[in-house]
């Protein structure tokens, strides 16, 4: 019951920050403070869903890494980097859209369960504490390439962009900077990762590794090309999103295709 009575809260307050934080922007494009009203909010917010999500992933049984569970904890590590950024204009554009999306990953966690158990080990809980950094850098990452596509294609048609939205340069600097931190983790990730496969086809391993390597490389390549050849604009979009893509697909769509089609946990 308590699960249920803190989700909600959640789901509440992240709504209720994202609406006033549009307001916000639409009035005055300027980050908001922690200690304002809609930074406490934000903070109660992160806060209820941590208190809801704990009992889910940390079971009597081990550690729960459901696909529902898992998009929650990555919903929410999403939230507590937006709203510990709030006061940045940047990452107040930004709120607007992760934090009703964290919203939606605890509806889905109170709504559905599913049980995936992993090993309690030090190394395996590194490997996704740092996997899921990178995954949830990588969302706010594929979000910021969102808005630049959108604000490049409104200059180039001679249309105001909304105000909502920082300057071109400040969203494609904040989206090589996500990108590269992200790029690290999700290294780091892999390469403690490869330290305890045992069995790839047992631990049901094989999509997963392969999409996570496509992604790798594609992260690899766009990082390259902007640092030597200063590849940006719509090309480092396309790679973003690609390389999230590929991601998503890597790690959600393997556990979906294997906890709710095949049900093998």
């Amino acid at each position: 019951m308590n699960v249920i009575i803190f989700g909600l809260v959640a789901i509440a307050l992240y709504l209720l920050v994202a609406a006033r934080a549009a307001g916000r922007t639409a009035t005055a494009p300027a980050g908001l403070s922690l200690t304002s009203a809609t930074g406490m909010l934000g903070l109660g917010a992160i806060v209820a869903h941590a208190v809801a999500l704990y009992p889910m992933t940390m079971t009597s049984a081990g550690f729960n890494l459901g696909v529902f569970s898992a998009a929650s904890l990555i919903g929410w590590i999403v939230a507590v980097i937006a709203i510990l950024s709030i006061a940045r204009r940047a990452a107040t554009s930004l709120a607007i859209v992760v934090l009703p999306l964290a919203a939606t990953t605890i509806a889905l966690s109170l709504i559905f369960s599913n049980q995936h158990l992993v090993t309690d080990s030090p190394g395996i809980a590194l490997h996704i504490a740092l996997s899921l950094i990178a995954y949830s850098l990588f969302t706010i990452a594929s979000l910021q390439a969102v808005y630049l596509a959108f604000a490049e294609r409104r200059l180039k048609q001679h249309e105001p962009v909304m105000d909502a939205l920082p300057p071109l340069p400040v969203m494609e600097r904040n989206l090589f900077q996500l990108t590269a931190a992200a790029f690290i983790l999700l290294s780091l990730g892999l390469l403690v990762g490869s330290i305890y496969i045992e069995d790839i086809r047992g631990q049901h391993l094989s999509h997963k590794i392969v999409f996570s390597l496509l992604a790798w490389s594609t992260f690899a390549v766009l990082l390259a090309g902007h640092q030597w050849w200063h590849w940006r604009g719509r090309r480092a979009v396309k790679f973003v999103i690609g390389g999230f893509v590929l991601l998503a697909v890597g790690y959600f769509g393997s556990k979906i295709a294997l906890e709710l089609i095949l049900q093998r946990v």
